[in-house]
């Protein structure tokens, strides 16, 4: 059996997106990466999460997106997570269909940066796409679904290492992270600032934009070379 570890690791986290409320049913997916094979990890297409066993994860080349091993179709997000890990610099991808996260990306409404909690995770607003077209929604759906989420990146001049998370317009949520476990965690705190930014646009409709320095300040303590947040890890 190939990447059997990734497997397991990709197994585990889809067990973890599974309790955390963030998905009902077999919605949602998680994926998980290993470049240097030329594949990522995938959970199968609408099978329980209760069900699923190592065996059952679907690895898929990064080359053209089929499937290596086994009998099972992968998740039919399959070509976006493929869209990903072709463009960023990731380890592991989610798609959920969480609440609060789900009502921004239907209302086409960005999460904004309002504080520091925000700024502790994301370096500035979670984007949220446009429209796809009547030709990319007719056309290969889940392919043009990563590349509007590129896109998005690319026209924004937003990174991708900074910015974990997507918001696809009147569809839902995707994150990534260094790893399978991160990028769930990532999905997480996004469902928590989601709550957080339809709260303060009830009660505050016109609250001021935090100081672009005071999210500097909280990204990068938590983040990058100069982190200072937590302990040294030996």
């Amino acid at each position: 059996m190939i990447a059997e570890r990734l497997r397991v690791e990709v197994l585990e986290a889809s067990r973890v997106l599974a309790k955390s409320g963030l998905v009902m049913g077999t919605f949602g997916n998680v994926s998980g990466v290993d470049r240097e094979a030329g594949l990522f990890v995938i959970k199968p297409s609408g099978v329980d999460y209760e069900k699923l066993t190592p065996a059952d994860m679907v690895p898929v080349s990064l080359a053209d997106g089929s499937v290596l091993e086994g009998k099972l179709r992968p998740s039919s997000d399959t070509p976006t997570h493929l869209e990903l890990y072709l463009n960023f610099d990731c380890g592991g991808v989610v798609h959920t269909h969480s609440q609060y996260a789900t009502a921004f990306a239907q209302a086409r409404l960005p999460v904004r940066c309002m504080g520091t909690t925000h700024a502790d995770h994301f370096r500035g607003d979670v984007p949220v796409t446009r429209p796809l077209t009547h030709d990319e929604i007719a056309g290969e759906y889940e392919r043009e679904t990563g590349k509007v989420i590129v896109e998005t990146f690319r026209t924004g001049n937003l990174r991708p290492d900074e910015i974990f998370a997507v918001l696809v317009s009147n569809h839902g949520p995707f994150t990534w992270g260094k790893n399978a476990h991160d990028a769930v965690e990532q999905a997480s705190t996004l469902e928590y600032l989601a709550r957080m930014e339809a709260t303060v646009r009830a009660i505050a409709p016109d609250a001021p934009r935090p100081d672009p320095a005071l999210v500097d300040r909280h990204f990068w303590r938590k983040h990058g070379a100069t982190a200072y947040y937590g302990q040294n890890k030996k």
